[in-house]
């Protein structure tokens, strides 16, 4: 698969992605009253569904109070996270997604520390396996194991973690629609009935759904933030592959994790046991479509993988936000990958949709009360600056990081297995004990070695 084939396969999913919303869907859940047996492929009103689909409650809901309060657009770890914090503040919320739940994601499904405190309090994280050791390779070579006794992080299934995070948003109150595709957003125009709505076009829909502020979650391609305007700067395409393995071939892999540091520029592979499944994937530079698909076959070779038929073989695109990108327009916003916000160097994007997601949530409830376009600016830019303060701060280190890993990677694979203190910042990075702003900050050391290798060459 070159480049071109991802992009057109980054829509079946994306790193840490919130989908996009999509045509007919099916509705869950009544405004703030949870269900215990609520269904998170179901969905709410917020456009005119046939009278077949949707109960009489909810239709009576809507011809009381078409405009909800908050419309998330996309149902991955970003936008359930924001309809749950939307929700939980007794908000009317709408969370529509394109697909049908649960659906399959290209994503390694790695949970660390960060992704882990940003869960709804009580929230059961559907592990698959959970992480203790790290085999470290520059290329196939110099191999080497590193171990720990606590957890370093765990492992999900995207499909699985997306549709608990749904059920809990459809607990907290929350509606959702699934099967609806969101052409546009309007805040001005026909569709429009006052300064304080936007308006959220559906595919096949004669009339779009109303909202006081609307949050776009749905993924790198993201509509929505085309909406805002959002400017992408690093573009890295990521191979994945689900390959079924034996009973014995599972034992081996169990609790452990292989990171393969890649011959192109910033690429790398990766091995995420799941249980009788190995996710195994590459990512590097978009362009080099030949190359990383290359790269993917050779890792799958070495690993003594070639044999064993893979259940799902997926694509995608990862999209870095410029630092200067917007993440608001008027009474909309963006977060997850909608924004471009994950991880420079590891392409990281879970802890950063569910982070980005909350504040989302918590920002929209204020938009939503906003009285005027004045003060939903005022209440949008807040969270921009939440935003930049916190993941901001760690995607400037992280482009960093990127940058030196880019051009050395022998360097930081010598230092990860035999320098003990680094091993130990990213045993403590990947547990949440800390994170890069906080070494770089705190330590001399880490910081006058990160200024060093990062200066541009000559």
């Amino acid at each position: 698969m070159n480049s071109e084939d991802a992009a057109g396969a980054e829509g079946r999913g994306d790193a840490g992605a919130a989908d996009a919303a999509g045509g007919e869907g099916s509705w869950s859940g009544k405004p703030n009253e949870p269900e215990d047996n609520g269904s998170p492929d179901a969905g709410a009103p917020g456009a005119e569904p046939s009278a077949a689909s949707v109960p009489d409650e909810v239709a009576g809901a809507e011809a009381e109070d078409p405009v909800w309060d908050v419309v998330v657009v996309g149902a991955g770890p970003a936008g359930a996270s924001a309809a749950y914090a939307a929700a939980v503040a007794g908000r009317r919320v709408l969370l529509l997604e394109k697909a049908e739940l649960p659906r399959y994601k290209t994503c390694g499904g790695g949970i660390i520390g960060p992704s882990r405190d940003a869960l709804p309090p009580g929230f059961d994280l559907p592990l698959r396996d959970r992480v203790h050791a790290v085999t470290f390779s520059l290329n196939g070579r110099l191999t080497r194991t590193r171990r720990s006794r606590q957890m370093l992080f765990g492992l999900v299934n995207r499909s699985e973690l997306d549709e608990s995070l749904v059920e809990y948003a459809v607990k907290a109150g929350a509606r959702v629609r699934t099967g609806v595709t969101v052409t546009r957003v309007e805040q001005h125009g026909a569709a429009v009935p006052d300064r304080r709505t936007v308006a959220v076009v559906l595919s096949g829909d004669e009339r779009p759904v109303l909202a006081r502020a609307v949050v776009g979650a749905d993924g790198s391609a993201s509509r929505i933030g085309a909406h805002v305007g959002v400017k992408m700067d690093q573009v890295d395409l990521g191979l994945e592959a689900e390959i079924p393995v034996p009973e014995s071939v599972a034992e081996d892999w169990a609790g452990r994790v292989l990171v393969d540091w890649g011959p192109l520029p910033g690429s790398y592979g990766w091995v995420f046991p799941k249980g009788d499944t190995l996710t195994v994937g590459v990512i590097s530079a978009r362009g080099e479509g030949a190359a990383t698909k290359r790269y993917l076959e050779d890792f799958v070779g070495r690993l003594g993988l070639a044999g064993f038929e893979p259940s799902v073989s997926s694509g995608h695109l990862t999209r870095c936000r410029t630092e200067d990108s917007p993440l608001s327009r008027g009474r909309v916003m963006v977060c997850g990958d909608a924004a471009g916000l994950l991880e420079p160097w590891t392409r990281e994007g879970i802890s950063f949709a569910l982070r980005s997601g909350r504040l989302a949530g918590e920002w929209a409830v204020r938009v939503a009360e906003a009285h005027d376009a004045v003060d939903a600016r005022q209440q949008a830019l807040n969270y921009a600056f939440a935003v930049k303060a916190g993941l901001g701060v760690e995607m400037g280190v992280g482009r960093r990081m990127f940058n030196v890993f880019s051009r050395r990677p022998g360097m930081l694979h010598a230092a990860l297995t035999g320098f003990r203190p680094a091993w130990n910042v990213f045993a403590e990075f990947t547990r949440g004990a800390t994170s890069l702003p906080e070494v770089v900050r705190t330590s001399a050391m880490a910081r006058r070695a990160l200024d060093a290798l990062d200066r541009p060459q000559s």
